[in-house]
């Protein structure tokens, strides 16, 4: 916590947490996942910043809502402003038998609205563009059960280490992807201590298919 100028005793006090369990996760002899998620809420920083020394938005183009400006739910009767376009929300999905993701309901609860510059500057077509809620813990602490996660249909190419929606067998998932030799894939969760990493070789490999990259998302703490 140097960087933060606070002692452990301090950073014990604020966060409810004892001062062994403090040492421990500095000295990184245990992981504590969740401890790592109460204790941004008492610094008030991001889970990335105590887990990695840095911030999502310098760790990765996946950036948070603070970053990428304003978030609003809306309906039919709220008007569009002129930089502003309608995306789809999804707060429960199922997957098509093909790629792509439809709504359990018809889609007429809200949505959630964009900048068209905001969008633009990540290269995403709003035409391409759905929200969906991530449900579980498996990659906790950066996205929490109920985070609303971005998905750019359009780019479906594994860049290592990104984060991405697949079907994996009918299932939505949000993993980090990285290529193997021979068409392979290991799929991977932040909570690694509940969830280690997932090896499909070439021929396993064929039940996933990438829905799209995750290209923003928001978390109420």
């Amino acid at each position: 916590m140097t960087e933060l100028n606070l002692t452990q005793r301090e950073v014990a006090d604020m966060s409810g947490l004892s001062q062994v369990t403090i040492h421990k996760l500095i000295s990184g002899k245990v992981k504590g996942t969740t401890k790592i998620l109460e204790l941004s809420k008492a610094l008030q920083c991001s889970p990335e910043r105590l887990l990695y020394g840095i911030d999502p938005i310098k760790r990765d183009p996946v950036q948070n809502a603070s970053y990428m400006g304003m978030l609003d739910a809306w309906d039919d009767s709220t008007t569009l402003g002129e930089d502003e376009v309608e995306l789809p929300f999804y707060t429960e999905v199922q997957l098509a038998a093909g790629n792509g993701i439809i709504a359990v309901n018809e889609n007429r609860g809200p949505k959630l609205r964009f900048s068209k510059s905001t969008l633009r500057n990540q290269k995403v077509d709003p035409l391409a563009a759905v929200c969906v809620k991530v449900a579980g813990n498996s990659m906790e602490p950066v996205l929490p059960n109920n985070t609303t996660v971005g998905i750019d249909t359009a780019t479906k190419n594994i860049i290592d280490g990104k984060m991405y929606a697949i079907n994996h067998d009918g299932m939505l998932r949000i993993k980090l992807l990285y290529k193997l030799p021979g068409n392979g894939i290991r799929v991977r969760s932040y909570n690694q201590d509940e969830y280690p990493d997932e090896i499909y070789p070439g021929d396993q490999a064929k039940v996933i298919t990438v829905i799209g990259k995750i290209f923003w998302y928001s978390v109420l703490l």
